[in-house]
């Protein structure tokens, strides 16, 4: 007899565990396998149109194809793995790469949430051609295991909880020194996190298609209403009553309680009806009484519905029992002190006529107190209801108490769970812009803010492309936004944008004209010895003025006349208008320049008024250009504006001169300042980065409308992401490097200087660089690098997720935390930024299912197929996030402090969706905050066509009168994205559809 050890026990109960997946997996890919072989192909024959609908067998085998293809390679592998089993045997690691991948996630998620619709498309295949059904029990009869239709459907719905208990059952008999342990560990974790997540959306789907149809049952069923059905909305109850009415009597009533509604209607029974009294989404099998016919009277927001509290409803009932019950504490008391009182031995007759008369009041009070709470326990059966204005007021009668209290208690839960969903940063809608396309297939990519002052107004750039063209449209807010220009700026399509700040000097201000006149390329310093009159350059009595003109070339600068006089002396008077010491020679001053610039400026000499603003005109040509300005008196060299007025610049004479660029801009500044700066060091810039892999730098919206960018860098490969971060602008390439170009003080950006990192490969490029308490992080697939700006040297690096083919796309930091996203993901997975753990991560496709409610059946299923996230965004508190679906999202971002960890962050997530999103992709999100000062004259048009627009019109003009904001906190979210679409209207409405092709800007006030 031979003795078996417990190590041959256990391998043979791993080959045993390992035998059952096997076959219970090719059992189920059988299944599959009967669906589309039995049952899908035929009825995808062209013949077969007269037995089902073409568009019916899509929907009822969603997925299938897909799930079988993913099953039929499992099957392979695990058949294989038992066929070549040893005692060292490993199938963690089939198990990890099978389940660990999204792509299954997304398939069954999918197909789960596509479920109820497959279903219904049976039943209405079924009712709609006999045919049908006579198909599936012939099928039914034909396929090996005689399984109907309905039983092989609801298989895949049941299959990933199985793996989970056979990965259970094989861990339990894997000793922890075996190989396949830890494999097994990793495949439980990725199994059962597979599993939680598709049981999620299943419930969230049941959950959103039950009540998404409850509310179009109760639509199609009340005459004279529409477009009710919002994703946001949940039906509550329904109560019939009775109106009282000052003139005529009782009328009867249905009233319709909803999330943040209250629908009032008429009731109109047929004969023979029975009347239901209280019907609730979650007790009645249907939503209405389909026997009734309703007709609209009036819809209220339920904000705005208070109920009128009677005196004896407005008593507390809970204090009142508290207090019978003191009041009984006291006649036991009372008992005690009389029985100890017959034990006194000194006369003690006032003591008991006090005890007497005090018994005597407590059982009165007693009696009180309970005959009140007798009465509140009938409840009356009335309940009046007042607006908000107390303009008007309904009493309504219910056909019992408890049918009263109980509508009562729904109707102030109801407004409790608003007011508290009120109190989350609710962002006010303001209005979609339609871009026309001037070619077509022009699609956004990107978009920045540029330079934001209260006289020059607040401008976007918008970036849009064919894939030919790359396009700049100026989105300008200064008052009503609108689109000013859209420029064609390169052959190719614009990939990434970044606005770069210029430098801070003290005593240099860039002032930027409009074009208008040619400036001479001269520049004239005036001097002077003592204090004069500072509202005029023009030559002032008892004043001696000298003239200095300087004509600078690209490489050297001559004096071109030198001041005469006996006291004259060479200098140029800074800021501050001194001449307390000495001022630096000016061959010391020439010596130290290498300009690359054209400076050009001449001053009037003449007396009289001086105008309020000097008008010149930039030149864009990069070239030296000169060009001779007459006087109003015919003196070359002399810029005047009439006869009789002199000119200056934009603040009185202050010592200061001006200097215009090469590139053309203007900067006023002392000439030592102005002979040591380049002045568009001092002026922000926008860069935009190309497919072609060109950068093209522009100084203001000036240098882009005259199609003329201020520099041009040619790089070997696409750019993928530019962005400015502690004085320097870090350029991502397609091949992998990262190029760091940098500025000395008073120098513009120079492309010699530069620094490039080998931070990844073509394979692997840095998709994403945001930046995290002063460092760099940057993306490269499913890494996230973290780069030390000073030294340019990676510090850390750390895993995004287990799926190494994916790339990190959308990046944010807020605070403390750090947001990403991956390629093809519809989860946004929160980092902390010192310790780089993964604190949470939140799904966003519960919440776009139900945005997409009301939505086609064939476009929901498309959206919820291929769901990801496409744009992120944090802005006051609020993560934005922007999907493929076209709906935007915002996440109330949580506190994360030092010591946050995942196990702390207990909160949960839950992302809230906007009624207003696009048709097709978010292509991009990003905000611009208005200056402190900064008048928004938004009109209150939302572009709600809905019959909702009133009540989100009311809700925004609250909003405002009740929490206004200093314009200091003023912030724009935009979005860009493929049309335009209102998520409340339902599928019917005739706008739905209507700006598909065109391009939108949404805007939102937070």
């Amino acid at each position: 007899m031979v003795l078996r050890t417990s190590k041959d026990c256990l391998r043979d109960m791993r080959r045993h565990v390992m035998m059952t997946l096997v076959d219970t997996e090719q059992s189920y890919v059988e299944s599959l396998r009967t669906l589309i072989q039995g049952y899908m192909r035929p009825l995808k024959q062209p013949d077969s149109s007269s037995i089902v609908d073409p568009l019916l067998v899509d929907e009822i085998f969603y997925q299938i194809p897909e799930i079988l293809e993913h099953h039929e390679n499992f099957l392979e592998q695990v058949a294989g793995c038992v066929a070549q089993w040893h005692d060292r045997q490993t199938v963690g690691q089939i198990l990890i790469q099978s389940f660990s991948k999204e792509t299954i996630a997304n398939m069954y998620s999918a197909y789960i949430d596509n479920f109820l619709n497959a279903k219904d498309a049976v039943r209405t295949a079924k009712e709609a051609k006999p045919a049908f059904h006579k198909f599936l029990e012939q099928s039914m009869r034909e396929n090996k295991e005689k399984q109907a239709l309905g039983d092989l459907m609801i298989k895949p719905v049941q299959r990933i909880p199985r793996y989970e208990l056979l990965v259970k059952d094989l861990l339990k008999h894997t000793s922890e020194d075996h190989p396949d342990h830890p494999y097994l560990l990793d495949a439980q974790r990725n199994i059962k996190h597979l599993a939680e997540k598709i049981n999620k959306g299943r419930r969230s789907a049941e959950e959103v298609e039950k009540e998404a149809r409850v509310i179009q049952e109760i639509e199609a069923h009340i005459e004279g209403i529409e477009h009710i059905l919002n994703p946001q909305r949940k039906f509550i109850r329904q109560e019939m009553v009775m109106e009282a009415k000052t003139v005529g009597g009782k009328k009867d009533r249905s009233l319709f309680l909803f999330s943040d509604l209250i629908i009032c209607t008429t009731l109109k029974r047929k004969s023979g009806s029975l009347r239901r009294s209280s019907m609730s989404l979650y007790s009645a099998a249907s939503a209405i009484d389909t026997s009734s016919k309703y007709k609209f009277l009036w819809k209220l927001p339920l904000e705005d519905v208070e109920v009128v509290k009677s005196s004896i409803q407005a008593t507390n009932r809970e204090s009142i029992q508290k207090m019978i019950s003191r009041l009984d504490d006291d006649l036991s008391t009372l008992g005690q002190i009389s029985k100890l009182s017959e034990t006194l031995s000194f006369p003690h007759q006032s003591l008991d006529e006090a005890i007497k008369d005090l018994l005597a009041s407590i059982h009165r009070e007693l009696s009180e107190k309970q005959s009140l709470a007798f009465s509140i326990s009938f409840l009356p059966t009335k309940l009046e209801f007042t607006t908000a204005s107390a303009e008007s007021s309904f009493v309504f009668e219910f056909t019992s108490p408890d049918a009263c209290s109980n509508f009562e208690h729904a109707f102030e839960e109801a407004k409790k769970k608003l007011a508290m969903s009120k109190d989350q940063w609710d962002p006010e809608f303001l209005k979609a812009i339609p871009i026309m396309k001037t070619r077509s297939g022009m699609q956004f990519s990107c978009a920045s803010p540029s330079h934001c002052s209260p006289d020059s107004g607040c401008e976007v750039w918008v970036c849009n492309s064919d894939g030919y063209v790359g396009q700049v449209c100026l989105l300008n807010i200064k008052d009503e936004p609108m689109v000013e220009a859209c420029i064609a700026v390169c052959s190719a399509r614009i990939i990434c944008i970044a606005a770069v700040p210029g430098l801070k000097g003290r005593c240099v201000h860039a002032n930027i004209h409009r074009q208008k006149h040619a400036v001479s390329p001269h520049l004239s310093v005036f001097t002077r010895r003592d204090r004069g009159s500072e509202n005029c350059l023009g030559a002032t009595p008892g004043h001696t003025q000298q003239q200095l003109h300087i004509h600078i070339t690209h490489s050297s600068l001559e004096l071109a006349e030198q001041p005469s006089g006996p006291r004259a002396e060479l200098g140029p008077f800074d800021s501050d208008d001194t001449d307390d010491e000495d001022s630096p020679s000016p061959s010391s001053t020439l010596q130290s320049q290498a300009s690359h610039s054209t400076i050009s400026s001449s001053y009037g000499n003449d007396e009289g008024q001086c105008p309020k603003d000097m008008v010149t005109e930039t030149t864009s040509s990069e070239e030296e250009q000169e060009f001779p300005i007459t006087s109003s008196y015919g003196a070359p060299g002399m810029l005047g504006m009439g006869g009789g007025n002199c000119v200056h610049t934009d603040s009185p004479m202050d010592g200061r001169a001006m200097r215009r660029s090469s590139r053309g801009s203007f900067t006023r500044a002392s000439l030592e300042d102005l002979l040591s700066i380049d002045p568009e060091a001092y002026q922000s810039s926008v860069w935009l980065g190309t497919e072609d892999g060109c950068i093209h730098v522009y100084q203001s919206s000036d240098n882009i409308r005259n199609r003329k960018n201020s520099m041009k860098m040619q790089h070997s490969s696409s750019i993928l992401c530019v962005l400015y971060l502690d004085n320097k602008v870090f350029v991502s390439l397609a091949i992998g490097e990262v190029i760091v170009y940098q500025r000395e003080a008073g120098d513009f950006w120079d492309p010699q200087s530069s620094q490039t990192l080998v931070l990844g490969t073509a394979s692997n490029p840095i998709t994403k660089m945001v930046p995290v308490g002063g460092k760099l992080w940057c993306g490269s697939q499913n890494r996230v690098l973290i780069i030390n700006t000073t030294t340019l040297e990676k510090e850390h690096w750390f895993q995004v997720g287990t799926d190494s083919s994916r790339c990190v796309t959308c990046m944010v930091a807020y605070g403390q935390g750090v947001w990403l996203a991956l390629q093809g993901s519809a989860q946004v997975r929160l980092y902390h930024a010192q310790s780089w753990e993964s604190l949470t991560e939140v799904d966003v496709a519960p919440a776009v299912h139900k945005m997409l409610a009301g939505a086609d059946a064939i476009i929901r299923q498309h959206k919820a197929a291929c769901l990801r996230i496409t744009a992120l965004l944090a802005c006051k508190d609020l993560l934005w996030i922007g999907t493929s679906a076209g709906v935007v999202l915002t996440l109330a971002i949580p506190a994360v402090s030092a010591g946050t960890s995942a196990a702390s962050l207990k909160s949960s997530l839950v992302p809230m969706g906007s009624a207003h999103g696009h048709t097709g992709h978010v292509r991009f999100l990003t905000s611009i905050e208005l200056p402190e000062g900064f008048d928004m004259k938004f009109p209150l048009t939302t572009g709600d066509s809905s019959a909702d627009s009133n009540l989100h019109r009311c809700d925004s003009a609250r909003r405002r009168t009740s929490a206004h904001l200093p314009s200091k906190t003023n912030h724009l979210v935009i979005s860009g994205g493929d049309g335009y679409e209102d998520f409340r209207l339902t599928n019917s409405s005739e706008t739905v559809g209507r700006d598909d092709s065109t391009n939108h800007l949404l805007l939102w006030r937070v």
